[in-house]
């Protein structure tokens, strides 16, 4: 079992940024993949970034892409996303995923979800 937590969601207004985490724990030690995913009320849970287990790899949604960064530190069993030029479509509660595995972006791929972390984006 991994169990994840996310953390740093919060209010911003449009432009702004926010540094999201991911800590995990339990066993991790067989390595595993990372996706953050958003979602608001009445939407599917749409993908956001990925990264594999040694961090070489990453993968973004278009929507994000080049505002959004995904990374990870193994030695602190953390990842985090770090979103830029906030808008206010952003807006969601981001959740992170994991996989032994590598996922990407399919979200019923992953064995593990966070409770999630509200973003909220003011205009």
């Amino acid at each position: 079992q991994v169990r994840l937590v996310e953390s740093g969601g919060g209010l911003v207004q449009a432009g702004g940024s926010l540094r999201l985490s991911c800590a995990a724990s339990g066993r991790t030690d067989g390595g595993y993949g990372v996706g953050w995913f958003r979602q608001t009320p009445g939407k599917e849970r749409e993908f956001v970034a990925s990264i594999t287990w040694s961090g070489g790899s990453t993968y973004y949604a278009d929507s994000v892409k080049g505002r959004f960064t995904i990374s990870r530190d193994n030695a602190k069993n953390t990842a985090y996303l770090e979103m830029h030029s906030l808008k206010p479509e952003d807006a969601a509660v981001y959740y992170c995923a994991a996989d032994p595995g590598y996922s990407g972006s399919r979200a019923g791929m992953y064995d593990y979800w966070g409770q999630g972390t509200q973003v909220t984006v003011s205009s």
